[in-house]
């Protein structure tokens, strides 16, 4: 849970961006009805792969190698959090011939909540 001077921190920051007319960084909140919806989404392997994809973005190939996991497992992995929204998939033309898949999050500020 966020921290209370944190949370009004946060807040003055952007309400001076947008006092100055400056654009506010993007950001997503995705919240789950429950706590156990949001631990089913987001397993161990699922978080390291979003600070992974935050630091450096990538092709699945890039960060199952990285990650020292299985291609097919960061692959399902990244449709899921695609599907709620944190991460992106680009396809990206390569050089000479074919496409790859570029993975990237949604916003730099990811919040998944939870109700108790």
């Amino acid at each position: 849970m966020e921290r209370l001077d944190t949370f009004f921190e946060r807040g003055r920051k952007l309400a001076r961006l947008a006092d100055h007319g400056d654009p506010l960084p993007p950001s997503r909140v995705v919240a789950f009805d429950d706590v156990a919806a949001l631990l089913r989404v987001l397993t161990e392997k699922r978080v390291l792969l979003l600070k992974q994809v935050k630091v450096t973005p990538g092709s699945i190939s890039d960060l199952a190698r990285t990650l020292k996991r299985d291609r097919s497992a960061v692959t399902r992995d990244v449709q899921v959090l695609e599907r709620f929204g944190v991460l992106r998939v680009i396809e990206k033309p390569l050089p000479g011939h074919g496409r790859q898949k570029w993975i990237a999050p949604v916003a730099r500020d990811i919040r998944l909540t939870a109700q108790l």
